[in-house]
């Protein structure tokens, strides 16, 4: 048995999550519901802009593989993450906030003064979307010498976020990760994070994906970019290319899941969204963990719709630690009824 369920890898990134307004938005030239790369300087700027808005501020660690971790972990799973922070405040944060949830890391050495801990700033709107500006920092240097082997060859699953293409060290540290996976029989999970990394970083994802990889997770916008279509339907026929099986999730609409032989479409839980930043990484994790757990596609795909519905009542990544063990009984006790 393996000592791990997943094996994470992406950028440790300490968020700051403010509730803002559609004109403020658009008045600061931000792009809406998507993640768009910054400089320190202009995240600093952006920050001085919101100086007003500071009080409805939420300040944890972020990024996504990483809160895919921290939801497999909570939900009862085991899970490793990768990262670099360094060795600063925001550092001391995203490990102490990895420890406290229960996520093995590899962190204790390496650690560097190079540059600051990645920071994420991550606007909410009143409809409930998320627009991130991220400095990466330090994690952009992340790269095959921060593996941890060891922990690779001891997991179930290795768990690549798609925002590790935009640095050619991330890019790099991914392909190397993915082809040791491989050639241990690790199975290989991807997301694809965001319509802009499909949009701009294609040929780095392919190098990502090599041939094929076990599993990837993508939202609607992020699944027709990648078939340069408009129909869904010719949309899923190109992951079926790189992919033995997928997770797409449509919003409102709930998800459509492929488990290598049928396709299949799961039902939204019908809630009222306050803050959609974290919901895919929380499907991503609450999939990974049940999947890891002995679930079939399907009942994994619904526990992590489930999830991810209450994720987005809630304002920030993550719920109260008390709440996954919450979740997971509610679902399963209603399932088995």
């Amino acid at each position: 048995m393996k000592k791990y369920n997943v094996f994470g890898m992406g950028a440790a990134l300490v968020d700051t999550q403010i509730r803002i307004n559609e004109k403020k938005l658009k008045d600061m030239g931000v792009e809406k519901g998507v993640m768009t790369l910054v400089d320190e300087a202009r995240q600093g700027q952006l920050l001085e802009e919101l100086s007003g808005d500071l009080l409805e501020a939420k300040h944890e660690s972020g990024g996504s593989a990483g809160n895919s971790m921290i939801a497999i972990s909570r939900f009862g799973g085991k899970a490793f993450m990768c990262c670099k922070v360094s060795d600063d405040q925001d550092g001391e944060i995203y490990i102490s906030d990895l420890e406290g949830c229960g996520v093995a890391h590899n962190l204790e050495n390496n650690r560097s003064s190079a540059e600051a801990t990645g920071k994420c700033l991550v606007l909410i709107t009143p409809d409930a979307d998320r627009s991130m500006s991220t400095f990466l920092g330090i994690s952009e240097r992340l790269s095959p010498l921060n593996l941890h082997y060891e922990s690779i060859l001891d997991s179930e699953y290795v768990y690549l976020e798609g925002y590790l293409v935009t640095s050619p060290s991330c890019r790099e540290a991914a392909v190397v990760l993915r082809s040791f996976a491989q050639e241990n029989d690790i199975k290989i999970a991807l997301s694809f994070s965001d319509p802009g990394i499909v949009n701009f970083f294609r040929e780095g994802m392919l190098e990502i994906i090599g041939e094929k990889v076990d599993l990837i997770f993508c939202n609607e916008d992020e699944a027709l970019s990648w078939a340069n279509t408009e129909r869904m339907e010719d949309a899923l026929t190109s992951l079926k290319k790189i992919t033995e099986t997928f997770v797409v999730t449509l919003g409102a609409k709930g998800a459509i899941i492929f488990d290598g032989e049928i396709e299949s479409q799961i039902n939204s839980e019908q809630i009222e969204a306050i803050d959609t930043n974290g919901a895919g990484d929380m499907f991503a994790g609450a999939f990974l963990y049940a999947i890891t757990a002995g679930d079939s596609h399907i009942e994994a795909g619904k526990f992590a719709n489930f999830a991810a519905s209450k994720i987005v009542q809630h304002f920030g990544p993550r719920l109260p630690q008390s709440e996954y063990a919450s979740i997971k009984k509610e679902f399963y006790e209603k399932v088995r009824s």
